[in-house]
């Protein structure tokens, strides 16, 4: 038996779900739901070490660096969920942020059996994706143990990278390979170890909190705005043109018309209305405030002053 996997919190068996078998389903529904409740708040006591991975992560990208995650199994599968929603979120190139699982794609769908034990697909997996010093790499590991991710970081590390851990376990072998560990301690699983649960709960607020915070502040958001969205499609367009409207105070058609007008660039669009700008030198304030678009409107008025 492995002494540091029986140790770990998440291993442990949950005496608050013991009898889970033999509730109703409305118990059980019930029952889960108070333990979910729990996660919130062990991720609000990492909130300094959060705030310190965003810092991290923000300056690799504003410097045209990738944020890079990786794990094995629920970790991974998270992982690469919460990068693949950036490029639609936020109109990021796509390969800014980056998610990998252990098994590659196929692992997604099924379970591909001891690739998370596999350490030299971890160091491949760096090597190939050429990551240097302009990077941030987080590792996404429950137990804080896998060696696939263990030996990634590792190899992350040697090659200059900013390394980022994020588990659910406290005191993690993690720990040491990180410039920053990310450890809420949600305890033992509804289901004793099935850590897709509460861990996995964590694990995706912590993501969530990792890419909009980093994107925020790099000016991908005006105000609580979604102003990067690429209208796409007819869900993504009718958005675009409400956020439009909300920014603007213009209505359905003049917002549509300015939409139009900015290729379906919903941040150019609110830009142009606002400074009375054409697309091209709306383009070009934008670049020059670094796609800020609260900074390229001041300066605009200021230029009209």
């Amino acid at each position: 038996m492995d002494d540091y996997l029986a140790g770990l919190s998440t291993e442990k068996v949950n005496e608050e779900t013991r009898g889970i078998d033999t509730c109703s389903t409305e118990e059980m529904v019930a029952m889960i739901n108070r333990q979910d409740a729990k996660v919130a708040e062990a991720v609000a006591k990492e909130t300094k070490h959060i705030a310190q991975a965003v810092d991290l992560i923000y300056e690799k990208l504003r410097g045209g660096g990738r944020l890079i995650y990786l794990g094995a199994g629920t970790s991974g599968r998270l992982g690469v969920l919460d990068a693949s929603e950036c490029l639609p979120t936020f109109g990021v190139d796509p390969d800014m942020v980056q998610g990998y699982i252990a098994g590659g794609d196929v692992a997604l769908r099924h379970p591909v059996e001891g690739c998370e034990d596999s350490e030299e697909d971890g160091i491949r997996l760096m090597d190939e994706k050429q990551v240097g010093p302009g990077d941030a790499v987080v590792g996404i590991t429950a137990s804080g143990s896998t060696p696939y991710v263990l030996a990634a970081l590792r190899r992350a590390r040697e090659l200059g990278a900013a390394v980022i851990g994020l588990c659910t376990n406290a005191h993690s072998k993690l720990e040491a390979l990180c410039d920053v560990c990310i450890a809420p301690e949600v305890g033992p699983e509804v289901i004793s170890g099935s850590t897709r649960m509460k861990s996995g709960t964590a694990q995706k607020m912590v993501l969530n909190m990792l890419t909009t915070c980093s994107m925020v502040k790099l000016g991908k958001v005006y105000g609580n705005l979604m102003v990067d969205l690429k209208a796409s499609n007819n869900k993504l367009e009718d958005r675009a043109r409400r956020l439009i409207m909300y920014a603007t105070g213009v209505g359905p058609d003049e917002a549509a018309d300015y939409l139009k007008r900015a290729d379906g660039h919903v941040k150019l669009a609110i830009l142009m209305q606002k400074s009375g700008l054409d697309r091209a030198a709306a383009q070009a304030l934008l670049a020059r405030c670094e796609g800020r678009l609260a900074q390229a409107i001041q300066t605009a008025k200021e230029a009209e002053g």
